[in-house]
């Protein structure tokens, strides 16, 4: 190896001083006073103020609320983010009866579920907006013979709402990327099937309590596999 020597200058150590792991020759060692990172942080760095485009501040308040700390629990020590630290000491002083740590308490959960709702109300509004736009542009395409056109990602029909749970899920593929990895499963169904039939022959000539665990989890994965490619490959796969 080369490690950026100059032509001509030898590695090889003087008579008495082993070469080797955290033992470079003596004359290519730092000396005593330099720097190993001349061009480094300038001094001070850390003390000038931070640029407009920069929360030093917040960094270090992040920094400061997941840095790990052992707490007593039980009769065990355990590591956790500082954070969890003190909320989870604010529960327990509100279950001990602490008036002040029960008032704390409950105004953070109160503020965690709204701004959770709030979150899920949003990403609920656009999924139906998504589905309902998207549904409408298809029926125009095929009302006018339109079929040079990309499908949408995700499709409007993997898009699941649930208005009596208030909730929005994307069950297929949301990528290019993704899409042509499921496109690649749909051609290859016949080869998941085939390996299905495979297990279920494995499974039915073992007597092996332990290999029958190890196949029928494999059988099952095969089957959900299959089972999902049936129920999105009409609109993501078979064309």
């Amino acid at each position: 190896m080369s490690g950026g020597r100059k032509p001509g200058k030898s590695l090889t150590a003087r008579p008495g001083y082993e070469v080797g792991y955290a033992k470079p020759p003596t004359d290519t060692r730092f000396k005593p006073g330099q720097s190993g990172n001349p061009r480094g942080r300038p001094k001070g760095a850390k003390n000038k103020r931070p640029g407009l485009h920069e929360e030093r501040l917040k960094d270090i308040i992040l920094d400061e609320a997941y840095r790990g700390i052992a707490v007593r629990d039980g009769d065990r020590n355990v590591t956790m983010p500082m954070a969890q630290a003190i909320v989870r000491s604010m529960a327990v002083n509100a279950a001990k009866g602490q008036h002040r740590a029960q008032r704390l308490f409950a105004e953070l959960l109160a503020g965690t579920e709204s701004a959770r709702r709030m979150l899920n109300d949003r990403w609920l509004e656009t999924a139906i907006e998504y589905k309902v736009e998207w549904d409408k542009e298809l029926l125009r395409r095929e009302r006018l013979g339109i079929v040079d056109l990309p499908e949408p990602l995700p499709h409007p029909d993997h898009v699941e709402i649930n208005l009596t749970e208030g909730t929005a899920r994307v069950i297929c593929p949301s990528t290019r990327e993704e899409k042509a990895a499921f496109d690649d499963l749909v051609a290859n169904k016949h080869l998941l099937i085939e390996e299905l039939g495979e297990t279920r022959d494995a499974m039915e000539a073992t007597d092996d309590p332990k290999e029958q665990r190890r196949l029928q989890k494999l059988w099952d994965e095969q089957l959900q596999l299959v089972e999902f490619i049936n129920r999105l490959s009409p609109k993501t796969g078979e064309k």
